[in-house]
């Protein structure tokens, strides 16, 4: 057996994500605006900025800093990374068909003097490291800003490499 038919049977992502007790939203939250929430270019997938958004369609929001703490934001940046890992499955019709993690954009809706924008991304990164083992480990980039959409506390975008 090859040492990639070794990898995907080790590392299932949705096996991957029972055994850590999450399931998959029923739906990808719609975009808000006039775009896609996936764009295929070649191997790559590019996810749109997704939110905390919930299966009911509550957005949570608040600034960081201020209403929310780090550790509910990381807990936002989760779910938002379910709602990518939504996304992804939406378009590909299984998370086996990725290949890697490419790259995140995190951004977090918080107050000037906050400074612990990473270990708020660090919900999603860390989930993708779960779901994916080795191939969830990714470039990320972090930073706050002043506000975002519906004033979320956490959006997040995504670059994946899947199979063709």
């Amino acid at each position: 057996m090859s040492s990639s038919a070794n990898m995907s049977e080790r590392f299932n992502p949705e096996k991957n994500l029972a055994d850590m007790g999450l399931s998959l939203p029923a739906e990808t939250p719609a975009p808000i605006g006039a775009f896609s929430n996936t764009r295929q270019v070649g191997n790559l997938l590019y996810v749109s900025g997704q939110g905390p958004v919930t299966d009911s369609g509550e957005y949570l929001t608040g600034k960081v800093g201020a209403d929310v703490s780090v550790a509910q934001a990381n807990e936002h940046a989760k779910l938002v990374g379910m709602n990518i890992l939504s996304a992804v499955k939406t378009h590909c019709g299984s998370l086996d068909k990725v290949t890697s993690v490419v790259k995140l954009l995190g951004m977090v809706n918080a107050t000037p003097e906050f400074s612990q924008h990473p270990a708020v991304i660090d919900g999603c990164s860390s989930l993708l490291h779960k779901v994916f083992g080795a191939k969830g480990i990714h470039a990320r980039s972090a930073f706050g800003v002043a506000s975002l959409p519906n004033q979320i506390t956490v959006e997040i975008e995504a670059i994946f490499e899947i199979e063709d």
